[in-house]
């Protein structure tokens, strides 16, 4: 294995078995943790839905959020009606339908340590996303901008983790998106921490969230509605927080926003 933390190019010159490789199911005492998230954020409705794994057990969700507050949402073990694939994304559950294909391309990679593990990401930040949402009887014709997060690794037992992504436009026309984070592959330099200007990605500086999740460096944020949940089952524990909304400001390393819509989240988890 090579030198850690690793971003770009330099991750699949490190000799680790790394997604879409089979990973090995744990190292020593852990467990392997992997996930794919999609949000997908504009002014009408911003959604998001993803799967996760700890060890071999799958959970799977989708939410939806409109501007006047209201909140759509369901998690579930097993598939729960939801598919998730690379370029595509639908649901089909009571009260929604959802069917959206998606412009992927090859992100942004990084490694980072995990105590003597290591854990691996991939983001892609402002790609676009197409397709149609009904749900209770309203039907939206879908075409924005989305972020994907795909993660998989080999996290310490007590995991916590500040993170921001969400996409817009910048006082200049250009189109913006990012992903910012605090507490996981967060170090100085060859971090995840992405700005993308006009799908151009670049990495930026250590940022610092607002205890509140108000704000992140010099970007502000509005909640429109959160998802929320808090689990305690001794061997496994979860607090987790994350609101929709609207930005505003300068993304930090990035140009100043006409318009921003996306996501702040706080997580600790003992898995």
């Amino acid at each position: 294995m090579g030198e850690l933390p690793a971003r770009g190019p330099a991750v699949r010159k490190l000799g680790l078995p790394l997604p879409p490789q089979r990973m090995p199911t744990r190292q020593g005492t852990r467990l392997i943790k992997r996930w794919r998230y999609v949000g997908v954020y504009g002014p009408e409705l911003m959604l998001c839905l993803g799967e996760a794994r700890v060890g071999p057990l799958p959970q799977r969700w989708w939410a939806v959020a409109l501007p006047d507050g209201a909140l759509r949402e369901r998690t579930t073990l097993g598939r729960g009606g939801v598919t998730l694939e690379r370029g595509r994304a639908e649901v089909a559950a009571s009260g929604l339908r959802l069917s959206l294909t998606l412009d992927e391309g090859e992100g942004v990679e990084t490694v980072s340590p995990s105590g003597r593990s290591w854990i691996w990401t991939r983001k892609q930040g402002g790609i676009r996303a197409r397709g149609r949402v009904e749900i209770d009887g309203r039907r939206f014709d879908v075409d924005a901008q989305a972020v994907v997060d795909e993660s998989a690794g080999y996290h310490e037992r007590r995991t916590s983790w500040r993170w921001s992504a969400g996409v817009g436009h910048a006082v200049n026309g250009q189109r913006v998106a990012w992903n910012l984070v605090d507490g996981v592959h967060d170090s100085p330099e060859a971090s995840e921490r992405s700005v993308w200007v006009d799908g151009v990605p670049r990495e930026v500086e250590p940022v610092r969230f607002a205890p509140d999740l108000s704000a992140v460096g010099d970007l502000r944020f509005s909640e429109w509605s959160a998802r929320e949940h808090h689990t305690n089952l001794l061997l496994f524990r979860s607090d987790y927080r994350q609101p929709f909304g609207t930005f505003s400001g300068q993304v930090p390393g990035g140009p100043r926003l006409s318009e921003g819509y996306g996501v702040v989240e706080t997580h600790d988890v003992l898995w």
